[in-house]
């Protein structure tokens, strides 16, 4: 890119149109961030094809130096986060398209505090100061904050500041470690403190600080409650960018600072995150199969996909981690479409409750493909994006555990169960009520936003390797890094498999 600050640029366009739009009206207010979030998808087309699969960790690195104290502006991204901030951009002119006729109050606010999130959530993944990735992760609530609090449903209040507070005070934590450690190892830039050995015995308090704001970004049980809430009173795109983005966040910050900055901790620990993940797999795919509710059906669904994730990250062998960010990728896409098409069906009839439904695929049929689509992907089938992921990240728990593998299995055959029973009712049966048979397909605007997700999710599923490539020599370099504190058979009360050795499997494979 011959020193050209794409990133710095990617930061600066929504943030230059959230104040403009704050003096546009309504349709230019649209129009504006709608061509704000297509160029910045396009910036990330272009920095994903100069991307150097192979080369430098770092690519794409601004460096201000020290601005005050030893705060810099620094960013740079390697594969993990070039991955995440290609599905931020992705979905972002699909939330704004989403929004285009659903948000007629205050629209230019509205389109302000999205682009404002955008912005927030490229910054988070593309820090390399640990204060400036404070400052991102944290601030990416306002807008969220805002967005549910003021366009949401009708408990919108209860459930902004349940969502705020809970996110908030689980970061208390992880604010007083990053001193501590800027303090011990004299730095703030983050690939200086990934490769820094802190002592073993602070190692564990750091873990759990940064785990009390990962833990209910993700969200893991039990600090999941305020997930369900918070999508139920969001407005559609609000759903779509919570559950695609934004939950992704507690998996990146265990990938950039738990597993290599406290691989020691993370392998005393392990035990803790695979209680939490199977009874989060199990539990809320239990509570996902007796919802009434469209959306918080979904919602728990989320907290049951993120678990395979930490099981995933935490295998500490190359199939676990590289499935565990598929998984975030796919889920991000597909939960993400799902709540599209329960916006598509709440626009016409200003319900989610699942009775209200039935009979669709008569009068809505190009809606009852995607949404079958969507469920299948949602579920895991060979061919789309979660079958790959959830795959890789289940074959990698098995060299650990085949206990915890088994029962994780058990949520996703579960998963089948609440995703299939939920298309039945809302898609087939008889159409026998009047306001919906009046309902009309999918429209050309409607079409627009579902379709290119469909694509992506096909492509995930067939061609995993384009998405594998980027970060395989990322998962190497962190498997060399947390080699040394792999954890063996007897750390876990439940593993029984063949124990199998991460850097050899990595060296193997790569190979």
């Amino acid at each position: 890119m011959n020193g050209f600050p794409i990133l710095s640029v990617m930061l600066a366009i929504p943030a230059v149109a959230a104040i403009v739009c704050l003096f546009l009206d309504a349709k230019s207010a649209r129009w504006l961030a709608l061509a704000a979030t297509l160029v910045d998808l396009a910036l990330g087309i272009v920095m994903w094809a100069n991307f150097d699969i192979g080369g430098a960790q770092w690519q794409f690195v601004e460096n201000s130096g020290p601005l005050f104290g030893s705060f810099s502006w620094a960013l740079g991204i390697d594969g993990f986060a070039l991955l995440l901030i290609m599905l931020s951009v992705f979905l972002m002119p699909i939330c704004i398209g989403a929004s285009w006729e659903a948000i007629q109050t205050r629209v230019p606010e509205y389109m302000a505090a999205f682009l404002l999130t955008e912005l927030l959530m490229i910054g988070t993944f593309a820090a390399q100061d640990l204060f400036l990735f404070y400052v991102f992760f944290e601030a990416g609530l306002i807008p969220m904050f805002l967005i549910i609090g003021i366009w949401g449903g009708v408990n919108r209040i209860y459930a902004s500041y349940k969502f705020f507070l809970y996110t908030l005070l689980g970061s208390v934590l992880m604010l007083i470690a990053m001193l501590w450690m800027s303090q011990t190892a004299g730095t703030t830039y983050i690939p200086d403190l990934m490769a820094y050995n802190f002592p073993v015995h602070a190692q564990t308090w750091l873990f759990l600080a940064f785990f009390a704001s990962f833990a209910v970004k993700m969200p893991m049980w039990p600090v999941h409650t305020w997930l369900p809430d918070a999508h139920v009173q969001a407005p559609t795109a609000g759903s779509v960018i919570l559950a695609g983005v934004l939950l992704k966040l507690g998996g990146y910050g265990f990938l950039r600072f738990s597993l290599p900055m406290f691989p020691e901790a993370s392998s005393q620990l392990i035990w803790l995150i695979f209680g939490l993940s199977a009874v989060a797999v199990i539990y809320t795919s239990l509570v996902a199969l007796v919802q009434s509710d469209m959306k918080k059906l979904i919602a728990y669904s989320s907290v049951a996909h993120m678990a395979i994730v930490t099981i995933g990250l935490f295998a500490f062998n190359r199939q676990g981690i590289e499935g565990a960010m598929l998984v975030m990728l796919g889920h991000g896409l597909v939960s993400g479409a799902l709540f599209l098409c329960v916006g598509v069906i709440y626009d016409r009839l200003h319900t989610r409750e699942i009775d209200r439904y039935g009979g669709l695929a008569i009068n809505m049929p190009r809606y009852a493909v995607l949404f079958l689509l969507f469920t299948m992907a949602s579920i895991g089938l060979p061919g789309t994006s979660n079958f790959v992921g959830e795959l890789l990240s289940l074959m990698g728990t098995y060299q650990v555990s085949t206990t915890i593998t088994l029962l994780c299995t058990t949520g996703i055959i579960l998963g089948a169960g609440y995703m299939l029973y939920l298309y039945r009712r809302v898609v087939f049966g008889e159409l026998t009520k009047d306001d919906v048979k009046a309902m009309p397909d999918l429209s050309k605007r409607e079409l627009a936003l579902l379709v290119p997700i469909a694509a992506v999710v096909l492509w995930m599923g067939v061609y995993p390797e384009s998405f594998i490539a980027p970060m395989r020599q990322d998962v190497t370099i962190l498997l060399h890094r947390i080699d040394r504190a792999q954890p063996k058979g007897d750390s876990l009360p439940t593993a029984g498999a063949p124990q199998a050795h991460a850097a050899e499997a990595s060296h193997g494979e790569a190979h």
